[in-house]
């Protein structure tokens, strides 16, 4: 297959360009015909060659152009028109050609939520269920309001926890390459120097020295190791069995694990709380939910509720079986579905923990700090205390 760049007019004599996917010519005219589009030029789309890492748009951008598209269909403005605009004021590349795409679908008599859809990489599964619903019940305007909302709490949360786990992988980086830099470089000319003396070294100058020669010699093996081991770890968490241990071990992790908790919390909450808002059904909404945990521990616990709906239970027990929600959420989520209102009352959670992901994230950052200057300190001190022993004594003995 194809894609196929054309030029046309719809029905009501506006101009219109887009893409279409066909074998040859003649069945893009025919695409093109079915979609009610008279075709005044096509041509094939010359090889991009331009490499595009994910596919995906980031949830910055895609909560900008859901804000800016609620307040154009809110305003009463025709949802081609809105699309349009929307494509020529985004600057992101792969947004703009989906708009495009998307647009010309809904002018061959595609409903917008399955036009979104044909998207995947752009426009999840959460984005399309709330759109479908919106559609339904004829409120799109707010829902696409609800989803820019959504997209902003998310977008927020995603960079406090990118910033608490950014400075202690920075700060472990450094450590290595300082510690690195001192076996490499500056003990071996120590070593050099002790070796022409011929005398006899303390044990931890010893001790230090032969790290540094291990690690000058094995120093490639060591790098590869190391690479060989994050790879192994990566595939091994791509894994169902291997997510589950590896989320087990990391909510089990002190601090750390308090702020996957929390986040993982926040983000539960606020997506099953803005879909069932959104008038999306329970049975829909938890599967959405449980494909965007995060967290495979979670989701399975996620599934293990929607079974427990299907069988006429509440959602509250298999929730607490998790060993991820407190009993505070427990105890509101209960009461919520007690009172019909578990969406409000979801939403008024997620609200709170989020509050808590920003003192867990403080709290993980006054932690790390003082012990990254014991540590680095510890290691650096060490090394050049060694290193200094044998003057040491060499002074003595000649005092």
């Amino acid at each position: 297959m194809s894609k196929w760049l054309y030029k046309g007019k719809t029905a009501q004599g506006k101009e219109v360009a887009g893409e279409v996917e066909a074998s040859n010519k003649g069945d893009a005219e025919v695409l093109l015909r079915k979609k009610r589009i008279r075709a005044m030029s096509i041509k094939r789309k010359p090889m991009d060659w331009k490499i595009n890492i994910g596919g995906g748009v980031p949830l910055k951008v895609m909560a900008r152009f859901t804000r800016q598209f609620s307040a154009m269909t809110s305003a009463g403005l025709p949802l081609i028109q809105c699309l349009d605009i929307l494509s020529e004021q985004t600057e992101h590349e792969v947004l703009k050609q989906a708009i495009m795409q998307v647009a010309t679908d809904i002018q061959g008599g595609g409903t917008l939520a399955d036009s979104l859809s044909k998207h995947k990489k752009i426009f999840s599964e959460l984005y399309c269920q709330m759109i479908a619903a919106g559609e339904a019940g004829g409120i799109l305007d707010t829902i696409l309001l609800r989803l820019a909302e959504y997209q902003e709490k998310a977008d927020a949360l995603r960079r406090k926890i990118k910033g608490a786990m950014t400075y202690p992988v920075i700060v472990a980086i450094v450590a290595m390459a300082a510690v690195a830099i001192l076996m490499v470089f500056v003990v071996p000319i120590f070593a050099n120097m002790f070796q022409e003396g011929n005398a006899k070294l303390p044990l931890p100058t010893r001790i230090v020295m032969g790290i540094s020669e291990f690690i000058r010699g094995w120093i490639l093996a060591i790098i590869a190791g190391i690479g060989l081991a994050l790879f192994s770890l990566f595939r091994y968490n791509k894994t169902d069995k291997g997510k589950l241990k590896i989320d087990q071990i990391l909510l089990n992790t002190p601090v750390l694990g308090d702020l996957e908790r929390k986040s993982c919390i926040s983000r539960f909450t606020r997506t099953l709380g803005t879909l069932l808002n959104s008038g999306v059904s329970i049975i829909d909404a938890l599967q959405v939910t449980a494909k965007t945990s995060g967290n495979k521990v979670l989701e399975i616990g996620i599934y293990k509720t929607l079974e427990s709906i299907s069988g006429g239970q509440t959602i509250a027990d298999p929730l607490k079986a998790t060993g991820v929600f407190p009993p505070m959420v427990i105890q509101m989520i209960a009461v919520g579905e007690r009172t019909g209102g578990l969406s409000e009352m979801l939403i008024k959670i997620s609200d709170f923990y989020d509050d808590e992901v920003d003192a867990a994230v403080e709290a993980l950052t006054s932690m790390i700090e003082p012990l990254v200057i014991v540590v680095l300190g510890s290691i650096i001190g060490g090394v050049l205390v060694a290193m200094y022993l044998p003057m040491f004594e060499m002074a003595g003995t000649v005092g």
